[in-house]
């Protein structure tokens, strides 16, 4: 079975094939109204750079843009004006997002505060060729002409937008452009009155009643016509799409025939997607940039790779909602590690599922081909190795550890102690923000007499020192299959009473992680000195 991204690159390269351009444009587009979180990283970015990738490994030549609409108006939603203190945020409603201060008082607007945990983090998530530009920048450059075309046709472009508005539609006259008022600063509640000039436009606020003039400059373009007049300004030919725009009938239809109709311009190839949405304590609920909901591509950064994330999105069809759930990052290297395997030819695993797999592991990888196998650390192991060791020389003492256990070859690789000591790190930072309670370890240092008295396995215990002196080498697998040998006579009762005392012996309480992964991270020697001494 072919994947669906080489599916729809198959599609898009027949599109762009009839456009008979030397150099293609693809382009997303986002709001920076809050918190830019990773669900806008799936269609809007990496699924316009896959395709473009698989499409340059055939030859075609593409640019890529990801477009800000930053003369958006700020909505003050309730989580937008908690952000400021002290309702300071009322006073800035219905103004262009890129005038709206910063509530933090650390960069010079709301636009690049927010911005400053997503855009920079881009080039991490893909090959670095993603051009950010905003709207701001383009109503005085590339955008200027093709307001005057549009003002020039306004009778034409209000009888094509009013059969999509047929509840409210616009009255002969209206002119599609909403200025910003001088006094009051908003957007959202000026009506363009007259044509002053071609680039000069007389307004009234509804908000504030001012009565003014602006530059073509200083406001913006109806909403659909604006999406319509990016894809002419930047020459666009593929541009993803969140799925509540697809419905006929809808928004991007609506914008499709005024790019034909009075731009004369051939909308772009285009693919739907599904939204990303997060799991926690309180349940499933898509992320949301103006809602605060979500983690931003730096958070991810310091919990897991880039290529893990990817991944994920590869993994499930376009239009299929990826749910990302912190407390999976351990299960998502996991699935990760196996698909590598299956592409490297290390698992002989057959089935279209496998294909699959290998195929979004292939794509997923940041170089154009992916090179060698990463070391397979299992992300839970690395989470338990970094607890049981000092702060102070822990990745080193860590990476020690690895070798011995053969997760690292004695001698790796650069790229494989790379991939190790970040893992290590990130491992870290999870237990610290998300891993569950029962992640979280401390290691005695003496099992003092308050535990003793209540061991009433004692024996037990000690007897397993022998059974684990046989372990070698010292492995989760080893150390698994030889506690279920050694408690395989015990009853159901007996085996879970043996495995609360085991964690009161080393954890100081009566459960933990699961026993050989525990033990599999600590000192093999000092395991079977504690048990002995019991």
């Amino acid at each position: 079975m072919v994947h669906w991204a080489d599916q729809l690159a198959s599609r898009v390269a027949e599109e762009l094939r009839a456009r008979g351009k030397e150099v293609y444009v693809f382009n997303g587009g986002l709001s920076v109204s809050g918190l830019q979180h990773i669900g806008r990283l799936r269609g809007e970015i990496i699924l316009g750079e896959v395709v473009r990738r698989i499409l340059e490994n055939q030859g075609f030549r593409v640019k890529q843009y990801i477009t800000l609409y930053t003369q958006d108006a700020w909505k003050g939603k309730k989580q937008q004006r908690e952000a400021f203190p002290g309702g300071e945020g009322d006073q800035y409603v219905g103004w262009p997002l890129i005038r709206v201060p910063d509530p933090h008082g650390c960069h010079d607007s709301w636009v690049e505060h927010y911005w400053e945990d997503f855009g920079p983090y881009i080039g991490e998530f893909t090959d670095g060729r993603v051009e950010a530009i905003t709207t701001t920048e383009m109503y005085r450059g590339p955008l200027k002409g093709i307001v005057k075309e549009i003002l020039s046709k306004r009778e034409e472009v209000r009888q094509i937008i009013n059969k999509y508005r047929a509840r409210r539609p616009y009255p002969e006259g209206w002119i599609p452009f909403e200025p910003i008022c001088a006094k009051c600063g908003r957007i959202d509640k000026t009506r363009a009155l007259r044509i002053v000039d071609d680039e000069h436009i007389e307004y009234v606020c509804d908000n504030c009643g001012h009565r003014g003039v602006a530059s073509i400059e200083e406001g913006k373009l109806n909403w659909r016509l604006e999406w319509a007049s990016v894809w002419k300004a930047l020459g666009v030919d593929f541009e993803p799409f969140g799925k509540d725009h697809a419905a006929p009938g809808g928004s991007r239809d609506s914008c499709v025939e005024l790019s034909r109709e009075i731009l004369g311009y051939e909308p772009p190839a285009g693919q739907p997607y599904e939204w990303v949405a997060i799991r926690t304590q309180a349940g499933v609920s898509d992320m949301s940039s103006s809602g605060f909901a979500g983690i931003t591509p730096r958070e991810w950064l310091q919990v897991a790779h880039a290529e893990i994330l990817r991944f994920l999105y590869l993994t499930t069809p376009v239009m299929r909602k990826v749910v990302v759930n912190l407390l999976d990052i351990p299960h998502y290297y996991s699935r990760y590690y196996k698909a590598m395997r299956l592409h490297h030819g290390l698992d002989r695993e057959g089935g279209e599922a496998a294909g699959e797999a290998a195929r979004s592991y292939e794509l997923s990888q940041l170089g154009r081909t992916p090179g060698e196998p990463v070391p397979e650390i299992p992300y839970l192991h690395a989470a338990l190795l970094v607890q049981v060791l000092p702060e102070e020389n822990r990745v080193e003492e860590a990476v020690k550890r690895l070798k011995r256990s053969g997760h690292l070859p004695e001698k790796p690789e650069p790229h494989q102690l790379r991939w190790a000591e970040t893992l290590l790190e990130k491992a870290a930072n999870w237990v610290e923000k998300y891993a569950p309670p029962n992640l979280r370890i401390t290691i005695l240092e003496e099992v003092d007499s308050s535990i003793l008295e209540t061991l009433t396995m004692r024996d037990r215990l000690k007897g397993l020192a022998e059974a684990l002196a046989k372990v070698d080498p010292w492995t989760e697998e080893g150390i698994k299959q030889a506690m279920i040998e050694y408690t395989k006579s015990y009853t159901p009762q007996e085996r879970r009473q043996f495995y609360r005392e085991f964690y009161r012996v080393f954890l100081g309480k009566d459960s933990g992680p699961r026993a050989a992964p525990l033990l599999a991270v600590m000192d093999k020697d000092a395991v079977l000195s504690r048990l002995r001494r019991l």
